[in-house]
């Protein structure tokens, strides 16, 4: 489950390790949990340009860097009752595994989706199953954005 609140964490605007009660760094956990926190923090550290762009976004329009399905495409009534994946800003979709097994299923709302990790290209308006182990989940770029993501970087 740590692992898994990596990558969800990491994939928001505001992200630190804490525990109310505990001592939570991945190298209490194993070596695992420290390449997952490596992967997801070189990732935050390519968006930081464009969750700078979101917040200014934010502060002048009132719109959330977190935002819910519904608040990007009220007029896509399958977006209305999702709250298992939501947009960071504009054009990152992000879908975090629940699932112990790395099963999720995520919402591609209409256009081309770009996929964060391996580069393929989706059709939107349709669900996908997926498995996903710990250095990746369901991170989709909408078209038409350019967020200079360079996955080899963070790969090492």
């Amino acid at each position: 489950m740590f692992k898994r609140w990596l990558a969800f964490g990491l994939l928001s605007s505001h992200s630190r390790l804490h525990g109310s009660s505990s001592y939570r760094v991945p190298w209490a956990f194993d070596d695992e949990a420290v390449d997952v926190a490596r992967r997801f923090t070189l990732l935050k550290q390519q968006l930081v340009p464009y969750l700078q762009d979101m917040a200014v976004q934010a502060h002048e329009q009132g719109t959330p860097i977190l935002r819910p399905m519904v608040l990007e495409f009220p007029g896509d009534r399958t977006c209305h009752a999702i709250d298992t994946q939501y947009m960071l800003g504009d054009s990152l979709l992000v879908a975090p595994v629940f699932a112990p097994d790395g099963e999720v299923e995520v919402y591609l709302p209409e256009g081309r989706w770009t996929s964060v990790f391996d580069g393929s290209v989706e059709e939107g308006g349709r669900w996908l199953r997926q498995r996903h182990g710990f250095m990746t989940l369901p991170l989709y770029v909408r078209e038409g954005a350019d967020l200079g993501i360079d996955v080899a970087a963070i790969d090492g």
